[in-house]
């Protein structure tokens, strides 16, 4: 199932030999993680129970942890949060494979209904980085700490700065 394999790279983005007693933002990753495999369930009472679990345990982890991940959100392979606290996600966010979040991230639309951000594969974004409204940040791009990304970030690149911009490709 891929959602096991994710949860396996996943782990392996955490260096601790029992990461999830370490590392509470892994904590928001596995609830994540649980709550798609719930969503693959077939229909029934079984999936009902186990929604009714994932939605606890959701709420459990945002009130302790202060990271939001809604189970719609589409993330690849291997996420690693960095500390915890002020992380939320909009719901319809797309994160690539092997990306790093570290606090105070804030990834969302810049009007309700809006267009929401798009981040490739390996994007690494510095504490309180903030990506609003319908961007792409490419593959392999980094974002300082306290940058405002509100345009299209290409592969390679970095971004720093208020509203960011493009200091290397």
């Amino acid at each position: 199932m891929a959602i096991d394999f994710d949860w396996l790279e996943d782990l392996k983005r955490y260096p601790d030999k029992r990461p999830f007693l370490k590392e509470q933002s892994l904590w928001a990753v596995w609830v994540y993680r649980f709550g798609k495999r719930v969503d693959l369930m077939a229909p029934g009472i079984i999936q009902k129970i186990n929604l009714v679990i994932y939605q606890l345990l959701f709420k459990l982890v945002e009130t302790v942890t202060g990271i939001s991940i809604y189970k719609s959100v589409q993330i690849g392979a291997g996420l690693r949060i960095w500390h915890f606290g002020n992380i939320f996600i909009h719901s319809q966010v797309v994160i690539g494979k092997n990306c790093t979040l570290r606090q105070g991230i804030t990834l969302g639309n810049r009007v309700e209904g809006g267009a929401v951000p798009i981040l490739g594969d390996n994007v690494d974004l510095g504490a309180y980085a903030q990506v609003l409204g319908g961007v792409r940040i490419g593959n392999n791009c980094k974002v300082g700490a306290m940058s405002l990304v509100i345009s299209d970030v290409p592969d390679n690149a970095t971004a720093v700065g208020i509203p960011a911009r493009i200091i290397k490709d």
